[in-house]
């Protein structure tokens, strides 16, 4: 069976070899391309750095002892230009300590000489499939960066830029954060760039719902449980808390926790150390917590439902999300992006989505926030036949909604008609995404006497 994966790692990897015995490095070259690597060969001397600095080189191959240009000044160069350039040098057995300092120096290993091609092809295959190891996990994490990053957090009302404000102070911070907001608001989000932001990205980022686990085990879940604590734990197990050591956790929906777990993961939060159900012996632990609720922990306190220390403990940096209805000049932009992500997911060609579809969607209240309009759109797209998103893609308890929405604002007595004309054109601006054409059509009047009122009320 053909390696598709390995094949495709071979053909994109580019290799210089260096050597002053142009035989040498040319019969290297060839047992190379046999096997699918693009080679490139050069005598040693100063165009060799000229090379190295121009092309993309994916590996050198050199010998550490030449005439014109040693080995060590290759490497040091090639490290200078391309630190993720892998430096494989040959040596003779007499100089085996030279390639060790090399090593040291950051090749990736040493060849002895006489070359054996077999090995030779061996020693490149692994060389190559670590350094593409390493670029997926740097492209992994760009991409973590770009999806839960702050530019991943869609957002231009008022209400979002204080947020973006508060996430870029406390992010760079180990600081307990408590995230409150209404289900959908994107608490999980903002929990995922508050840890991909900060100084623990490159360490476990734990998610646990406490509402989603029953009572029973939940403190088994957190803390982890030895073998024999309970009926059905017949091995030991972690936490969450030990699988997030040197991470983040975060604890959701903690407004449903039970009293006695508050009471445990009071102790742990004081002294940093857990102990396994059916243990004995504490384990340290160095974890950053970020807690969500959609209920009001003020509240539950009063109510006796939730521990005021640990309320105090949770409520260092308390973050409010909005819902979608108080920042809805940001519906049309999630819209947009919504429509992209699920265009390329689907494999459609979205092209656009109706002004009237807009103004329907902008209209509803969304009382599942973010989360379902999101589903909103996805279901729009799967449905939709000919590219632009209308008002029959979209989903019948949202249009039909829309029948009994106020078809325009109440003004109260008093308000003047330039007042109320200033208002009207604002959300008629809004209702279609900024679109001055569409307005125009919707108020009956001509796009010239359209921008003439915008300048004559500041909204241009």
């Amino acid at each position: 069976m053909v390696n598709l994966e390995k094949n495709n790692m071979v053909m994109d990897t580019n290799i210089l070899i260096i050597d002053d015995e142009e035989d040498q490095a040319e019969t290297i070259a060839e047992s190379l391309r046999k096997v699918g690597y693009t080679c490139l060969t050069a005598v040693s001397g100063n165009n060799v750095l000229d090379i190295i600095r121009k092309d993309e080189i994916d590996v050198v191959i050199t010998d550490l002892v030449m005439h014109e240009i040693d080995g060590m000044r290759i490497l040091r160069e090639t490290k200078e230009h391309s630190p993720e350039t892998e430096v494989i040098v040959i040596t003779g057995h007499g100089s085996v300590e030279t390639a060790v300092t090399a090593m040291q120096k950051g090749a990736a290993t040493y060849l002895l000489k006489p070359i054996n091609i077999s090995h030779l092809r061996t020693v490149v295959d692994k060389v190559v499939e670590k350094q593409n190891i390493v670029r997926s996990n740097i492209e992994l994490h760009k991409q973590l960066e770009e999806k839960f990053g702050f530019a991943g957090i869609i957002g231009n009302s008022q209400q979002m830029h204080r947020i973006f404000n508060i996430l870029k102070q406390i992010a760079s911070t180990t600081a307990t954060v408590l995230i409150v907001g209404e289900s959908g608001t994107g608490k999980e989000l903002i929990a995922r760039a508050i840890h991909y932001n900060g100084p623990r990205k490159n360490h476990p980022y734990v998610v646990l719902n406490s509402a989603a686990i029953s009572e029973s085990l939940l403190e088994s879940e957190l803390f982890g449980h030895e073998k024999g604590a309970f009926t059905g734990a017949l091995h030991q197990r972690k936490g969450k808390f030990e699988y997030a050591n040197n991470g983040s956790l975060f604890l959701d929906e903690v407004g449903d926790m039970p009293l006695t777990t508050q009471a445990k993961l009071l102790r742990l939060i004081e002294d940093g150390r857990i102990v396994r159900i059916g243990s004995n012996e504490s384990v340290k632990i160095d974890v950053r917590i970020i807690a969500a609720t959609n209920k009001d922990l003020g509240e539950l306190v009063k109510e006796g439902k939730f521990r005021e220390d640990l309320y105090f403990r949770f409520n260092v940096i308390c973050l409010r999300l909005p819902p979608l209805r108080e920042r809805q000049e940001d519906i049309f932009l999630l819209i947009d992006s919504f429509i992209k992500e699920f265009s390329k997911i689907n494999g459609k060609n979205i092209k656009d989505i109706s002004p009237e579809a807009r103004k329907i969607l902008f209209r509803y209240d969304w009382p599942g926030n973010i989360r379902e309009l999101r589903n909103c759109i996805e279901s729009m797209i799967v449905f939709n036949q000919n590219g632009v998103l209308d008002i029959n893609d979209i989903p019948e308890h949202i249009y039909k909604s829309n029948r009994v929405a106020l078809t325009g604002p109440v003004f109260p007595v008093g308000v003047t008609l330039d007042e109320m004309e200033k208002e009207l054109m604002k959300n008629t601006l809004a209702y279609v995404g900024g679109n001055r054409g569409e307005t125009a059509k919707i108020l009956g009047i001509g796009e010239r006497t359209l921008y003439r009122k915008l300048e004559k009320y500041g909204l241009k």
